[in-house]
C-alpha cells in the first residue's frame, strides 16, 4: 500500500529525513511538499493526502494556519505536528485544536506507527461514517414506508420498563387513536385489548418467538375492532424479551367474513339435518295417515250400523276422537316437514297477533305481562293463515312455558327495508321478491324466562324435541314453526342465552298480491245413484274402507291395488267408469302419471286424488291436473262422499 503524503515544511533537509524514515520502514510513499500557506490550500485542492505531517514555525506560516486550512476542507485527514521547537503547551493546544498527534525531530522513529495508527483510524471513521448514513438513509425509508402504511408498525419495549418506542401513524386510522396518545401511556396499547384476549397477547409479546395471532380492541370510539399480528421479538444476554416489533393489521372485514361464513355453514348443516329428519317425519306421517284413515272409516261405517241410542256409539266416538288427536299430530309432522298443504292468503299479522293474544290473555296467567308493539304500517305476508295462528300460539305457549314463575312477553312487529334485512337468513324465495324491492315483515316473540343452553338452541326445530316434563309438551312447536315459515319463503331464527331469555324472530317476504282464501261448503254426506267408480289404492286396509264405505252408499266399485293394472282395465272399457279415485304415491307409477295416462283416452273423466302428503306438487315432480280435486288423509265417510259427490258434479273439491 502506497501512503500518500503531503509535508508542510520549509527545510529540505527535515523533510528527506521524514521520507527516509518511511523508507527504512519499507513503507512506500507519495509526497508533495509545501512552504506556505498558498502551495497547502492549492495541493489540498488537487488531491486528497492520506496525512498531513507538518512543522510548526515556518518564516510565512505556521502549523496551526495549516490545520485551519486542512480542516476548511471539510475531509477527515489525519494531522501530525511533526517539530524540534515547539513546547509541550503549545502542541497541546494544537492537539485540542484538532491535531491528531504530535512528533519531535529527534525521535522520528514514532512517526511511521503514528501515521499508520492515524490512517487506520481515519479509514475506520470513514466507515463508520458511511455507516450511519446508510442507516439514517434506511431509517428515513422505513419512516416513510412506515408512515405511509396501512398497517400498524410497532415496537414495544419491556426492558428496562414497559415502553412505546414507535408505533405508525395507520394506528390513528385503525384504533382512533394517535401514536403521541398511546407513546404518552406505554399501557395503552394492551389496555385497548379486549379483557378477554388480553393475556394471550401479553404472553405473545413476552415469548421470544411471538405467534401469530388475532385478537379484539376496542377502538377511540368504542367499535370493536378485530387486529391481527405479525411480530419478532429481541432477546437479551440473560434470555429475557427486551422488545417485540411487527405489524398489527385491521382483520375486522376478514373475521366478520369468517364468522358470517361460519353461522352460514352451521345454518347449513342446521337446515340440512331438519329436512332429512322432515322426509323421515313425512313418511311417518304418510303411513301414519293411512292406518288412521283406516281407523276413522271403520268407526263411521261402524256408528252408522248401530241404533241411535246404542251404548256401543261411546266407545265409537272415543276410538274417532282418538284417531283425531293422531290426525293433529301428523298434520304437525307434515306441517315440519312442508308436506302439509299449505291454503295461501294475504294476511295482516296485526290481526293475527291481536287475535291470538286475545285468545290467550287470560289463560297465560296474571304472572305473564303480555304486550305488543305493532307496526301500524306493517305490510302484509303471504300465508296460510291457520297455520300461522298456530304458530304463533306455539311461541306463545313455549315463551308462558320458559317463565314458570312469571316474566314478560313481547310481540314486536315491523317492516324491514332490504339493507335492514338479514337476507342471508332469508331463504331463496325471500331473497328473490326482496331483490325487486318488496320489503321483508318481522315479527318476533321474546320472553324474559331462563334462556336456553347452546346444546338445546341446537336442537330446539328437531321434531319430538323437548325438555319438558314427560306428559307437558309434543317437542313439535318450534318444529311446526320451521316447517310453515320456510314453507312461506321465510326464516325463523332464534337467540337465546341461559339467564338472559329466548327472542324468536320470523321473516317473512311482503305479499305482493292478494291470494283468495277458500274454505270447503260444508255439506251433507250424498249417497250415490249407482255411479261406476274405479278404485286405485295400493295399501289394502285403505282400499278395503273405502270400498266398504262406496258400496255402503250406493257406489259400484272396482278396486285394484296397483296403477298398471288400473290402466289395463280402463282400456279395455273407459266408458264403463264414472270416475277416477286415486291415491298419489303408489309404486310403479303416481297418480298423477295414472290419471294424466286415463286422459289421453278419456279427456273428460272426472278425478278425484287421496294423499297423505300434498295438495301441491306431489313427489317425483309430478303436478295435480288444473281441474284436480284432492282428498287429504285420513277422512272420514262424509268428507269422502262429499269430496266425490262435487267432483262427480263438477264442482272442484280442495
Amino acid at each position: 500500500m502506497t501512503v500518500s503524503l503531503l509535508i508542510v515544511e520549509d527545510s529540505d533537509d527535515d523533510a528527506l529525513l521524514i521520507l527516509r524514515q518511511f523508507q527504512r520502514a519499507g513503507v512506500a510513499v507519495e509526497h508533495t511538499r509545501v512552504e506556505t500557506a498558498e502551495d497547502l490550500a492549492a495541493a489540498l485542492e488537487r488531491c486528497c493526502p492520506d496525512v498531513v505531517l507538518s512543522d510548526y514555525n515556518m518564516p510565512m506560516f505556521n502549523a496551526r494556519e495549516a490545520l485551519d486550512l486542512v480542516q476548511a476542507t471539510g475531509l477527515d485527514i489525519p494531522f501530525i505536528l511533526v517539530s524540534g521547537e515547539v513546547g509541550e503547551e503549545t502542541a497541546a493546544a494544537l492537539m485540542k485544536a484538532g491535531a491528531h498527534d504530535f512528533v519531535l525531530k529527534d525521535r522520528l522513529a514514532r512517526l511511521v506507527p503514528a501515521v499508520q495508527r492515524e490512517i487506520g483510524e481515519a479509514e475506520d471513521r470513514r466507515r463508520r461514517r458511511s455507516a450511519e448514513s446508510a442507516l439514517r438513509k434506511s431509517e428515513e425509508r422505513f419512516r416513510l414506508l412506515a408512515e405511509h402504511a396501512q398497517d400498524v408498525i410497532f415496537r414495544f419495549r419491556w426492558l428496562p420498563a414497559p415502553d412505546l418506542d414507535y408505533v405508525s401513524p395507520a394506528v390513528e386510522n385503525i384504533l382512533g387513536f394517535t401514536p403521541a396518545e398511546l407513546r404518552a401511556e406505554p399501557m395503552n396499547l394492551l389496555d385497548l385489548v379486549e379483557p378477554e384476549d388480553r393475556d394471550a397477547i401479553k404472553a405473545s409479546w413476552r415469548s421470544p418467538d411471538p405467534e401469530s395471532l388475532a385478537f379484539r380492541c376496542r377502538r377511540k370510539d368504542g367499535q370493536l375492532v378485530w387486529m391481527e399480528q405479525r411480530a419478532s421479538a429481541v432477546v437479551d444476554a440473560d434470555g429475557h424479551v427486551a422488545y417485540v416489533e411487527g405489524i398489527l393489521r385491521d382483520a375486522t372485514e376478514r373475521m366478520l367474513a369468517e364468522e358470517e361464513r361460519a353461522r352460514l355453514e352451521h345454518q347449513l348443516r342446521q337446515n340440512e339435518r331438519l329436512d332429512s329428519l322432515g322426509h323421515l317425519a313425512g313418511g311417518v306421517a304418510h303411513d301414519f295417515n293411512n292406518l288412521l284413515a283406516v281407523i276413522t272409516g271403520y268407526c263411521g261405517m261402524l256408528a252408522d250400523s248401530l241404533p241411535e241410542h246404542d251404548p256401543s256409539l261411546d266407545d265409537i266416538e272415543g276410538i274417532r276422537k282418538a284417531a283425531e288427536r293422531g290426525a293433529a299430530l301428523t298434520r304437525q309432522l307434515l306441517i315440519f316437514s312442508r308436506l302439509e298443504p299449505s291454503r295461501l292468503e294475504t294476511v295482516d299479522l296485526n290481526t293475527v297477533v291481536a287475535e291470538t293474544r286475545d285468545l290467550l290473555s287470560r289463560t297465560l296467567g296474571e304472572d305473564i305481562e303480555f304486550s305488543a308493539e305493532l307496526d301500524p304500517q306493517l305490510a302484509a305476508v303471504t300465508v296460510d293463515r291457520t297455520k300461522m295462528e298456530q304458530v304463533l300460539v306455539n311461541l306463545i305457549v313455549n315463551a308462558r312455558a320458559a317463565m314458570p314463575t312469571g316474566g314478560r312477553i313481547t310481540i314486536r312487529t315491523e317492516n324491514l327495508t332490504l339493507s335492514g334485512a338479514p337476507l342471508s337468513d332469508i331463504s331463496a324465495y325471500g331473497r328473490e321478491v326482496a331483490a325487486v324491492g318488496r320489503r321483508i315483515v318481522a315479527l318476533s316473540v321474546a320472553d324474559t324466562g331462563a334462556g336456553m343452553p347452546p346444546e338445546v338452541l341446537s336442537r330446539a326445530f328437531e321434531p319430538f324435541f323437548t325438555t319438558r316434563p314427560r306428559g307437558q309438551g309434543t317437542g313439535l312447536g318450534l318444529a311446526t314453526a320451521y316447517g310453515v315459515i320456510t314453507d312461506a319463503g321465510g326464516h325463523i331464527a332464534l337467540d337465546s342465552e341461559p339467564g338472559r331469555g329466548t327472542t324468536v324472530r320470523v321473516y317473512l317476504p311482503a305479499a305482493a298480491r292478494d291470494t283468495t282464501r277458500t274454505d270447503p261448503a260444508a255439506t251433507d254426506a250424498p249417497r250415490g245413484e249407482g255411479q261406476s267408480v274405479l278404485l286405485v289404492e295400493d295399501e289394502d286396509a285403505v282400499r278395503e274402507v273405502v270400498l266398504r264405505i262406496l258400496t255402503r252408499s250406493g257406489y259400484r266399485v272396482r278396486q285394484v291395488g296397483a296403477p298398471l293394472e288400473a290402466l289395463k282395465i280402463f282400456s279395455a272399457g273407459p266408458e264403463q267408469f264414472d270416475v277416477l279415485l286415486t291415491d298419489i304415491v303408489m309404486p310403479g307409477m303416481y297418480g298423477t302419471e295414472l290419471a294424466a295416462s286415463l286422459r289421453e283416452i278419456r279427456p273428460s273423466l272426472p278425478v278425484l286424488f287421496m294423499s297423505g302428503y300434498t295438495a301441491g306438487p306431489a313427489p317425483g315432480g309430478q303436478e295435480l291436473p288444473s281441474d284436480g280435486s284432492l282428498l287429504y288423509k285420513p277422512f272420514d265417510r262424509k268428507t269422502l262422499l262429499t269430496a266425490l259427490h262435487r267432483v262427480l258434479n263438477g264442482v272442484r273439491h280442495s
